[in-house]
């Protein structure tokens, strides 16, 4: 036997260990659209402080309805009131507005208009957010579950929602804040450029700049709270956001591990932050890419020197965090060829045959919870630590060169608590640019 068909061979055997041990214990799940009795099935983790779900891509429906019926069923039956997703905070806010029945503010943008569009402004996340403000409406405002973002892009946005908070509580503060964030002022509507005039070296640095805004901000917390604390603790928020986006964008270009770092601990901190203001009852749902919620020491970007909130969630909270990964086979996505290109419906090649996706795929399940943090699961556990190929899509998609973009090596069993699989999967339905015909001013992607 040569050493390739030995290989082979061996793989093979892993592959089949693994279908099996899948198809025996895995829960069947309905479609999603069927969203009580989909839930239904993840009410085992309603004891949990923060339940993490991902997805295998930025644009597949069937990710987006699961993770809606999941949410249903934890806010309704388990006590969480905080939704957090991969976004930005200030569009998160304006649907957070919408959701828990605030009077919208005026505002310079559409709540996601920034490429990938797609991403958040969908038929899926629209259909959850008419629920989730319906859920919310007849329960005191204590009580109404809250929607936010956890990312750190949001330069522009943050920098205005500062200001546009400070002219409102403190004009003299506002005029200040105005002067120290005039350093970012060139580079608000394109970021990225901050990044390469430091690295050229023919510009000067922010960071004092944004450090003390915040910092001001901070040291009047007790005065601006009195009048609104929940507008305060918005406005320090986005301090933060300015602060870390500087820096993001500082050293986007020294490295991609260094940036990976600082985006996964922002958005981890963010998660705390929310946690905390909103007291001891305070229960999590994170909504967000597979590479964001699984535990990254697990994979080949761990064993590379990146760490992601997944992981920081493990550490953090132990086995008060649920991490659930998602996969599929093959069918259609919601990407774009490359970055700030036009969205396409792409079609998913099926699954490689040394990939997770490919063993699962071979289970028969169509739908199916495989959950092995039980004793009794032991044995998916155990066939699931074997390293294999995992594959992950991102608003950008490019099948032509698929092992190279969008395959990387993991240990299942230890970067998810429990994997949702869907053999396949179609894109998500886009929602059109602009005010929908017919929808009240409140509606969330028309403020």
């Amino acid at each position: 036997m040569t050493e390739t068909t030995f290989f082979e061979t061996s793989r093979s055997a892993v592959q089949k260990a693994i279908s099996g041990a899948v198809a025996h214990h895995s829960a069947h799940l309905p479609p999603p659209e069927r969203a009580a009795e989909f839930g239904a099935a993840f009410a085992r983790f309603g004891d949990a402080r923060v339940v993490l779900l991902g997805e295998a891509t930025h644009g597949s429906s069937e990710f987006y309805r699961a993770r809606a019926a999941i949410t249903r069923e934890l806010i309704l039956h388990h006590g969480f009131n905080i939704v957090a997703v991969e976004a930005d905070w200030p569009d998160a806010a304006k649907i957070d507005r919408y959701v828990r029945h605030h009077e919208p503010k005026p505002a310079r943008d559409e709540a996601f208009a920034r490429f990938p569009t797609w991403m958040w402004r969908n038929v899926e996340v629209m259909e959850f957010l008419d629920w989730l403000r319906a859920h919310n409406e007849p329960l005191p405002a204590a009580r109404r579950a809250s929607f936010h973002g956890l990312d750190v892009y949001s330069l522009r946005g943050s920098i205005n929602a500062v200001l546009d908070y400070l002219d409102r509580v403190d004009p003299a503060a506002a005029a200040a804040a105005q002067r120290r964030y005039g350093c970012l002022t060139p580079w608000q509507d394109e970021p990225a450029g901050y990044g390469r005039t430091l690295l050229r070296g023919t510009g000067d640095p922010c960071e004092d700049a944004v450090a003390a805004q915040l910092s001001e901000l901070l040291d009047k917390r007790l005065a601006y709270m009195r009048d609104d604390g929940e507008a305060f603790f918005d406005a320090a928020q986005n301090a933060r956001i300015v602060l870390a986006a500087e820096r993001y964008y500082r050293i986007m270009y020294q490295g991609s591990r260094d940036s990976w770092n600082l985006r996964d601990r922002h958005m981890f901190d963010t998660l705390r932050a929310l946690l905390a203001h909103r007291g001891n009852t305070a229960k999590a749902v994170v909504w967000a890419h597979n590479s964001h919620i699984g535990n990254a020491a697990a994979t080949a970007m761990g064993w590379q020197g990146e760490f992601n909130i997944g992981e920081l969630c493990r550490t953090a909270f132990g086995a008060d965090a649920v991490l659930i990964g998602f996969g599929t086979d093959r069918g259609t996505v919601a990407a774009a060829t490359d970055w700030d290109e036009p969205m396409e419906v792409k079609s998913v090649r099926p699954a490689r045959a040394d990939s997770y996706e490919f063993a699962f795929r071979k289970s028969g399940l169509a739908r199916g919870l495989t959950d092995w943090r039980t004793a009794q699961n032991g044995e998916v556990a155990a066939v699931l630590r074997e390293p294999m190929l995992e594959r992950a899509i991102g608003v950008v998609y490019r099948p032509e060169t698929e092992l190279a973009s969008h395959y990387f090596e993991a240990v299942l069993a230890e970067q998810f608590d429990a994997y949702v699989w869907f053999e396949e999967t179609r894109a998500v339905t886009p929602l059109p640019a602009g005010h929908a015909n017919g929808m009240p001013e409140t509606y969330p992607f028309g403020i």
